[in-house]
């Protein structure tokens, strides 16, 4: 029987897989207790670790040796695992017969179905990754495009991580001239020691406005844009939804007012995700339902990162709704104003063109700038929290004060990667991870 290198958790397993009909499907295990189950299953013959051997899985049921599948095993010891503990993976014939029989083998030898997340929670808890880190790879498992997986692999490998970490290296480094300060009040400690501190402090809060000044485009790439559709009645709004999305996803009529509540479909610009919304003709209208989808349409304007604001007359109309594209629709039939764009969605007629302004706005409102961006309203929480702290101790009179501000800020930063006080953030930031992860 094997023994684990490190004490670990029940043993846990789960699909790494997805669900439908396919050749392979992976099973993971994890935990104390994982080598003598996988050597349970090959009848003693374990591979040797991080070595792929085919082998025949086993179980014994009312005494009789029932073979279970002919798969590919792989064992990897603790601490070199992805969760840190004794771990095996188990490739197997995708037929639910041969899952279900298998995740029965390992029930019975004392194996419980993983929670979601489970195996990456585990992995912090051993220190495998740090909280950011963590988010990165349930972002990259979610990544649509290949700009999304870029932001996502980047913080996954400990991009932001670092930053972090320098950060709290250098707060550390000041605390404790800091803390000089306050110790040794009478002695001779130069006062350039004092202006040092204060200028790292200052530095530090440039740094972190810097890194909070990214406009969102980090937290924009990862959930993806939306782009709303406005106009009057009849302007072609919801033929230019279908056009973009390449689908009848919105009805077309001549009855002004069909669209009464917002359409969203889903679109790849720039290799950006970004909802499209069809919304309602704005107009004055004594439909009071009508009057409600113009009113959502408001909303979906104010909410979104961008606005085409269709129009089919010779004169722009008012931009009541905000910054927006002046698009003019139905060229085929009128010429719009000269200097703005101008479509027909019967002919052709500008919409390659329009088709590379959305691309490169979308491009341009995710670009990165600087250091790894922030990919989530947490990480802007936090870092808003230290540079506060820092600015707190920036104003502070009174060294044991100032003490304490950087102290907070180093709080604030620890609490980002998950070295402290993060036990009540686990479960939400481990629950958003599939079950294989």
């Amino acid at each position: 029987m094997m023994q684990s290198s490190m004490a670990t958790g029940a043993p846990i397993f789960a699909l790494a897989t997805g669900a439908g009909r396919a050749a392979v499907a992976v099973m993971r295990v994890s935990g104390t207790g994982t080598g003598a189950i996988l050597s349970t299953l090959c009848g003693g013959r374990v591979p040797p670790p991080r070595s792929a051997r085919l082998r025949t899985l086993q179980r014994t049921i009312d005494g009789r040796c029932v073979a279970l599948d002919h798969a590919l095993v792989l064992w990897f010891p603790a601490p070199g695992s992805y969760t840190g503990e004794d771990s095996c993976e188990l490739h197997l014939h995708a037929g639910p017969g041969v899952i279900d029989a298998v995740g029965d083998a390992l029930v019975a030898l004392g194996a419980r179905p993983a929670e979601p997340g489970e195996f990456t929670r585990r992995a912090f808890e051993h220190g495998r990754l740090d909280l950011i880190q963590a988010e990165g790879i349930a972002d990259l498992i979610e990544a649509e495009t290949e700009s999304q997986r870029r932001q996502a692999l980047e913080q996954a490998d400990g991009a932001l991580s670092r930053v972090y970490s320098a950060w709290a290296e250098r707060l550390k480094t000041l605390l404790a001239r800091q803390e000089a300060l306050i110790d040794f009040p009478d002695e001779e400690i130069p006062p350039e020691v004092e202006r040092a501190v204060l200028d790292d402090v200052r530095a530090l809060i440039d740094e972190t406005g810097a890194h909070l000044d990214d406009a969102g485009r980090g937290e924009r790439l990862r959930r993806g844009l939306v782009f709303a559709i406005v106009g009057a009645p009849n302007v072609g709004k919801s033929t230019l939804l279908n056009y973009l999305a390449d689908r009848d996803a919105a009805i077309v009529s001549d009855v002004a007012g069909t669209t009464r509540d917002a359409i969203e479909v889903r679109a790849m610009l720039g290799s950006v995700p970004v909802t499209l919304v069809d919304t309602a003709g704005l107009r004055e209208t004594a439909d009071p339902i009508e009057a409600e989808g113009i009113r959502r349409a408001l909303f979906h304007v104010k909410q979104a990162d961008w606005t085409l604001h269709l129009f089919d007359g010779p004169d722009i109309p008012p931009m009541a709704v905000g910054n927006a594209l002046p698009v003019h629709t139905k060229a085929d039939l009128a010429a719009g104003p000269p200097g703005v764009l101008s479509i027909s969605v019967q002919t052709g007629h500008g919409l390659a063109i329009l088709r590379d302004v959305l691309a490169a706005q979308a491009t341009a409102l995710t670009a990165r700038q600087g250091t790894p961006p922030l990919t989530r309203a947490r990480h802007r929480a936090g870092i808003e929290e230290t540079r506060a702290a820092l600015m707190r101790a920036l104003a502070q009179d009174w060294p044991e004060m100032r003490g304490e501000d950087l102290r907070l800020a180093m709080r604030a930063l620890g609490r980002l990667t998950g070295q402290v006080g993060v036990e009540d953030l686990l479960d939400s930031v481990f629950g958003q991870f599939c079950i294989g992860k």
